[in-house]
C-alpha cells in the first residue's frame, strides 16, 4: 500500500488517531509562510511552506510546526513528523479526532 492515493487529492489524508499532511518545506527562506498547494509528479499535492530557520538540529522542523500550529490554531504538541525529518518533503501526523481535524484543516487550507 502506498502512502499517497493515486487520484489527485489535497495534502490531507485520514489516519488512525488524526490526519496525515504532506509538506514541501523550504528552509533558510526570507520569511516564514504557508505558500499554498503544489502538484507533485505522482499526481498528489503537497502544502508548500517556508521558514527562516536553518535545517540543522531540527530547527527548520520546529519552525514548521510552530508556523502550522499558529496559522491553524492547533497545539504544537499535536504535530509529529512521521517521515522526512531530514528531507524537504515531509509527512506530518496531526493528532486528534480525524473528522474534526479534516473539517478544521480544509477550512484553513489555501486553494
Amino acid at each position: 500500500m502506498t502512502d499517497r492515493p493515486s487520484a489527485p487529492s489535497g495534502p490531507l489524508f485520514p489516519a488512525a488517531g488524526g490526519v496525515r499532511l504532506h509538506v514541501r518545506l523550504t528552509p533558510k527562506a526570507s520569511r516564514d509562510a504557508i505558500q499554498g498547494l503544489a502538484d507533485e509528479a505522482d499526481g498528489g499535492q503537497v502544502l508548500k511552506a517556508s521558514v527562516t530557520a536553518v535545517p540543522e538540529d531540527g530547527k527548520a522542523n520546529a519552525a514548521l510546526i510552530q508556523l502550522l500550529s499558529k496559522a491553524w490554531k492547533l497545539p504544537k504538541s499535536g504535530f509529529e513528523i512521521i517521515a522526512g525529518a531530514t528531507d524537504r518533503r515531509k509527512t506530518l501526523l496531526i493528532h486528534g479526532d480525524t473528522q474534526t481535524l479534516l473539517d478544521h484543516l480544509r477550512q484553513r487550507m489555501p486553494s
